[in-house]
């Protein structure tokens, strides 16, 4: 009955898991960010994403009424995320050590600096 008067639900659905995914993956690069900008140390990040992961297996859960505790699928989503995460507080840390101390250190990439001498 679903397919007389609506469209399939299908492609609704695969657009709203790619917003939900953008959205966690934005998000963990900006609480990457945040600790970094707090000068807070590594451990703050992964914490962040901790709680960050258990959000997002509850919107799976109510969205998509997926497991609401499952491991397996935290695993992924924590893995993932701390990726994102990492790499926002790596980014916002190496512009930081560069703008501020820039008589000590220079930008090797877009994650990691050296020492000038």
């Amino acid at each position: 009955m679903q397919g007389l008067f609506f469209e399939p639900d299908m492609g609704v659905r695969t657009v709203i898991r790619a917003l939900v995914m953008l959205i966690g993956f934005w998000t963990a690069w900006r609480a990457g960010k945040a600790a970094a900008e707090g000068w807070s140390d590594y451990p703050l990040v992964v914490a962040y994403t901790f709680l960050l992961a258990w959000v997002m297996q509850f919107l799976h859960h109510a969205l998509f009424n997926g497991p609401m505790l499952s491991g397996f699928y935290y695993i992924i989503d924590f893995v993932l995320l701390l990726v994102f995460s990492t790499a926002g507080f790596r980014f916002r840390r190496t512009n930081q050590m560069v703008n501020n101390y820039y008589w000590l250190y220079e930008k090797t990439s877009a994650f990691s600096w050296k020492n000038k001498h």
